[in-house]
């Protein structure tokens, strides 16, 4: 197999018509991944991009085309894609979530061949997940890599890796090679490798013309688990070898075992509770169309930052780099198919069982993948329509259990896991529901089954108490506790085998739902992925020889609060002890509050009116004092935070997420700004402007202005494929003129 890019060299224009398929295209010239349409921040128009887009470029002839078969493969696009060489439509895929090969060969001549893609951004009832309404963008474009591939007439399809009984001292890999074309006698052979390249075991056998062939390699030794916290994964090199030449495939696998029991989840033997966030794929101005860098980060903040150990897709197939990152650093996935709430007709649902196989076959060997969504999310049952997506998951991967994420109780379970999104936690507020503040309803009362089942809650909070960044205090608070009383009470219940909150960052979505700014704020972070209080209570749970966490609820100001003050001061910390001083007084050392929170692995430290008396904080009227915050384990003074009664602004932080970009790769990284006053703290109501510029091999993706919110602000940059020096200068009214500089290598 030999491939080659074709990320670059694209001509784009707007709308499509048939007669350009057969002429260049006079257009715009751009690199994939690509967003259709750019949009703002906020208030955008979802409206821009429902349309039809036309991707155009050459394809020069290579001798090497006249003895291989040729493919264009897309990973992704943005909508009901088709494609065309020299005039001919050689493939049409719907799904804007699955990848997808177009086939050359029979249409490539002499000189230079024409590849046109149109794609459509309309909202197509015909294609899952649209014909109703959906809280996220689907925005159109190539926003995945392509590549062009060459194989021989008889090539490797895919392949298949299972480790059947993993926990053994003696391990077993079973891998399938499925093949495509003419020739016969064919023979493959398998090497396996360590992660440092070496030899572990090889194996070889030979098949018939179109078949699949099964390799055993036994008796494996002194192989390790892949587990969360020593993600530990393999290679399997598989050489195809026939009349027609010679293919390779290759692909990474771990040894683990995940199983969802009545008693919990239970991973190599152990049981774990999951704990963890819900993802889009979007970004900001860019969409969907952000390539490795930036994917990768994603996971990396969800393993390392906020301490989360599963994640899920919501609500489709997600970046083959975001899962890579997952496979290397131990985050656990649940995976599912496109849709949101709305089921259409039998054509409809047929094609939903092709994105189950797709997505299957695209990610079957990838450890970090635990359970397999094969529900329309928040759909309605339907019978034969999820009896159909699960035999077709089972068929294609018996190794992982299914769910289907449902938000009706009692729903009929044709999964292995009931998977609930119990949004319970803020129902409260109604009145007429007649029932007291909970934080999660009893797996009996959703699953309505008398019977334990294994269980799993995908969603919660989200939509039910919105927090902007800039929020007053006490919604903050209020956001943060109700993200802490669903945890609490996940790890206090034995039957539920974790939660998955809604979500990890804010996002765009359709005129119908969010803020009237087409933003979701449902995040715990930012759409620029910036934590907000929220995140600290999940980061909080961490194991402190991983870090520590000491931050307090608050703003620490006087008059933020309804009532003045800033108690009760909630400080989400995963330390022993925290002792408050204000004014350079010792007020109190305090301990987790396990009266509230008796189950969190690190309950919150929560400083009231019990610990002192009103005047030792200052009443209304007096001077407002300087505060410092100060962290204890094991008596050790590990942590320390500084709070300034009177904040000024001070310094503008810049916080780019690495120091070099692959230019080849054209890679992106992330720049967080921060204002900061005189302790450090952010302003989180300081609206500034900020000036962006850039020299060097790199560009903004967004606008060269951005605005201050919630303290922050934040853009990527992208490297445009030239190695060099990159200068970034940031300048506003309110702070000096900075420059920070990056690496393009």
């Amino acid at each position: 197999m030999r491939e080659t890019s074709l990320n670059h060299g694209w001509t784009f224009a707007e709308g499509f018509d048939p007669s350009w398929t057969t002429a260049p295209l006079s257009g715009q010239s751009v690199s994939l991944p690509h967003n259709a349409v750019d949009l703002p921040w906020s208030y955008l128009n979802e409206k821009s991009y429902q349309r039809p887009f036309t991707y155009q470029r050459v394809i020069p002839w290579d001798e090497a085309f006249r003895d291989h078969e040729v493919f264009a493969d897309f990973e992704g696009a943005m909508a009901d894609s088709r494609v065309w060489l020299n005039g001919e439509e050689v493939a049409h895929h719907p799904d804007g979530y699955t990848p997808f090969a177009a086939r050359l060969t029979r249409h490539l001549r002499a000189g230079d061949n024409l590849l046109t893609v149109r794609i459509d951004g309309s909202e197509n009832p015909a294609i899952p997940p649209f014909g109703g309404q959906i809280d996220y963008l689907t925005y159109a474009g190539i926003y995945r890599e392509a590549r062009l591939r060459l194989v021989p007439g008889l090539w490797i399809e895919r392949l298949k890796i299972e480790t059947p009984e993993p926990l053994a001292a003696t391990k077993t890999v079973l891998l399938r090679v499925d093949l495509s074309g003419a020739a016969a006698g064919a023979s493959v052979e398998v090497m396996l490798r360590s992660t440092a390249g070496d030899e572990i075991a090889r194996a070889e056998a030979t098949g018939a013309e179109g078949t699949s062939i099964t390799l055993r390699i036994d008796g494996l030794a002194g192989l390790a688990l892949w587990d969360i916290d020593s993600p530990v994964l393999y290679h399997a090199e598989v050489r195809l070898t026939s009349p027609a030449g010679t293919d390779r495939l290759s692909d990474r696998f771990g040894f683990r075992e995940a199983r969802f029991t009545v008693d919990g989840f239970v991973l190599n033997g152990r049981k774990l509770k999951l704990m963890g966030l819900n993802r889009h794929q979007s970004f900001p101005y860019s969409g969907y169309a952000q390539g490795r860098m930036s994917q990768r980060r994603d996971a990396e903040i969800l393993k390392n930052d906020l301490a989360c150990n599963i994640v899920r897709t919501s609500h489709y197939p997600q970046s083959r780099h975001f899962l890579d990152c997952c496979d290397e650093i131990g985050l656990l996935v649940f995976e599912e198919i496109p849709g949101w709430q709305h089921m259409g007709d039998l054509a409809w649902q047929k094609e939903t069982a092709n994105n189950v196989r797709a997505m299957i076959e695209r990610d079957w060997n990838r450890p970090a993948i635990i359970i397999w969504g094969v529900r329309i999310n928040e759909s309605l049952d339907n019978h034969d329509f999820y009896v159909e997506t699960n035999r077709v998951a089972r068929e294609l991967d018996p190794t992982r259990q299914t769910g289907g994420v449902r938000f009706i109780a009692a729903s009929e379970l044709l999964e292995d896991v009931y998977t609930m999104n119990d949004f319970v936690m803020g129902q409260f507020e109604n009145p007429l529901l007649n029932r007291p503040r909970m934080a999660l309803r009893s797996r009996r009362e959703t699953t309505g089954l008398p019977a334990p089942v294994p269980y799993l809650v995908t969603e919660y909070n989200g939509h039910m108490y919105p927090t902007k960044a800039w929020d007053q205090e006490q919604r903050q608070v209020e956001h943060v506790t109700r993200h802490l009383e669903v945890l609490d009470a996940m790890f206090g219940d034995d039957a539920v085998s974790g939660c998955i909150g809604w979500c990890f960052y804010d996002y765009n979505t359709h005129s119908d739902f969010g803020s009237g700014d087409r933003i979701c704020h449902h995040g715990v972070a930012t759409v620029f992925r910036e934590p907000k209080f929220a995140a600290y209570a999940y980061s909080s749970q961490r194991d402190p020889s991983t870090g520590v966490v000491l931050e307090p609820v608050t703003f620490f100001a006087r008059g933020e609060r309804n009532i003045g003050g800033v108690l009760p001061l909630m400080v989400l910390t995963n330390c022993d002890e925290v002792e408050l001083h204000y004014s350079n007084r010792l007020v109190k050392r305090v301990g987790p509050d396990r009266t509230r929170f008796p189950h969190l692995p690190h309950a919150p430290v929560i400083i009231d009116h019990r610990h002192f008396a009103p005047e030792e904080m200052g009443l209304w009227g007096q001077a407002w004092q300087s505060s410092e915050v100060v962290g204890f384990i094991n008596g050790v003074e590990v942590a320390r935070r500084a709070f300034a009664a009177n904040p000024l602004p001070t310094r503008l932080e810049i916080a780019p997420d690495a120091a070099t970009l692959e230019a080849a790769a054209r890679d992106e990284v992330r720049v967080i700004l921060r204002a900061l006053d005189q302790c450090g703290n952010k302003l989180p109501f300081l609206p500034e402007m900020v000036n962006l510029s850039v020299a060097g091999p790199a560009q903004l993706i967004g606008p060269s202005q951005v605005m201050l919110a919630g303290g922050s602000a934040g853009f990527w940059l992208r490297a445009t494929g030239d190695r060099g020096e990159i200068r970034v200068t940031v300048q506003s009214t309110r702070f000096a003129a900075q420059e920070i500089t990056l690496q393009a290598v």
